[in-house]
């Protein structure tokens, strides 16, 4: 470890965690470099849904390659953009009703995010965004300004605003309606609230520690936009690509955001990649008013085409996912159950789920025991107090059987130290 620590920033997170140099990964396994196995409930923090080194994926990837094929081309025209675009219209635009124009704003999530805050702003000529309490949009300015985790806040240097933080779903103490503050302050003249260009959220909150909002608050959510002609933005850059089993987490409120962003698994393969889509009329861009360098990788278009053709021609792979996050919810109930004395309970979606304690230092020793027994398992939530999970979409059952076993051995010994008094 000598070199990391001698040379690397002290800003390095996972490793600390999980203290092991790594080398191969293939399918839901991790190698490090003695050769140890570990199982993967990571998953590259959703970027990795069709598991590490998709031997189909890589098959495209290594012929794109070995022919010379063009790897850097900015936003000029190429044959893997191309098809990129027309398989993911036909494939996930069309039959979903879709009429998304789509932006390659930058290798990553927060280049998403930021695209899709500058153009709400752009479109409606307002600034305020309504953001949600626990809500992660990423690290660069204007997403963090959308975050709430008040530690990455902190990190920003400069004041974070034009925003207005509202409470998501389940937040409040059960008995307020969901919407009475927020519609409060846009009836209210006197509020303080400049009428807002848009709200930003998360329908399944990752890093804010599993919380699931629900379809019904997510439709309110929508008509109240629409009512007030403030532009809905979905942020699926993790609980997208099928992480809760529909392609996008929002298909089962029903509901048509007017931007969506997406990344992590958009590539297939873990090649950095990132999309704003939104509707038509929204494209005021002026050509080359919001770039980048990397906004042309094209491998990670030829990886993306090749995981959309492979997993999202028919509903299989969905269905697949719905019913293993079902298996996972099972088996973390029982372990709810066994722990009931810590105020031990189970959060989730599809294949994002999370056993969350009242103790926030149980879910880590939960993913500490874990990773000594060959389980990478990381923590979420605003005190790190959700042990969560995020296999690769493509773990057979045998596989999140085994990996369950050890997360629950891991809880009874994590949990012997937290024994209520």
């Amino acid at each position: 470890m000598e070199t990391f620590e001698r040379l690397e920033s002290e800003v390095r997170g996972y490793c600390r965690n999980w203290p092991a140099v790594f080398d191969r990964a293939v399918g839901s396994h991790v190698y490090d470099e003695t050769g140890r196995p570990y199982l993967d409930f990571f998953a590259g923090a959703g970027s990795l849904n069709y598991g590490h080194n998709n031997p189909e994926l890589k098959a495209e990837l290594v012929r794109y390659l070995t022919e010379d094929r063009i790897v850097h081309s900015l936003d000029a025209y190429s044959v893997a953009k191309r098809d990129f675009l027309a398989t993911f219209e036909q494939v996930v635009l069309k039959p979903r009703g879709l009429d998304y124009k789509v932006q390659f704003p930058g290798p990553a999530g927060n280049n998403a995010v930021e695209a899709a805050l500058k153009l709400a702003r752009k479109y409606t000529g307002r600034e305020t965004i309504v953001n949600f309490t626990n809500g992660f949009h990423g690290m660069t300015l204007g997403a963090l300004a959308v975050t709430g985790n008040s530690m990455k806040r902190g990190g920003a240097g400069v004041p974070l605003g034009h925003v207005a933080t509202m409470p998501f779903d389940n937040y409040m103490d059960g008995r307020t309606p969901d919407f009475l503050w927020l519609r409060s302050l846009l009836e209210d003249s006197g509020s303080g609230l400049d009428k807002p260009a848009a709200v930003i959220v998360e329908t399944v909150q990752g890093e804010g520690g599993i919380n699931v909002a629900g379809a019904q608050w997510l439709r309110e959510l929508s008509e109240l936009c629409r009512e007030y002609g403030i532009l809905m933005i979905v942020d699926d850059i993790q609980m997208g690509c099928g992480r809760t089993g529909d392609f996008f987490s929002f298909e089962e409120a029903g509901i048509v955001p007017d931007i969506v962003t997406l990344s992590k698994s958009i590539s297939g393969y873990g090649l950095p990649m990132a999309l704003t889509l939104f509707k038509r009329e929204l494209d005021v861009w002026e050509p080359g008013e919001h770039n980048g360098t990397f906004r042309g990788f094209n491998p990670a278009m030829v990886t993306g085409t090749e995981a959309l053709r492979r997993f999202w021609t028919d509903d299989a792979f969905a269905t697949a996912t719905k019913a293993k996050g079902d298996l996972v919810a099972a088996r973390l109930e029982e372990m709810a159950a066994e722990h009931t004395d810590l105020g031990a309970h189970v959060r989730g979606r599809g294949l994002a789920r999370g056993l969350a304690f009242a103790d926030a230092s149980v879910a880590k020793r939960i993913a500490a025991e874990s990773f000594e027994r060959g389980l990478l398992l990381e923590t979420s939530g605003p005190e790190d107090e959700v042990a969560k999970l995020l296999p690769p979409l493509t773990m057979t059952e045998e596989e999140l059987t085994a990996g369950l076993d050890i997360m629950a051995d891991a809880a009874r010994v994590a949990t012997k130290v937290a024994q209520p008094a």
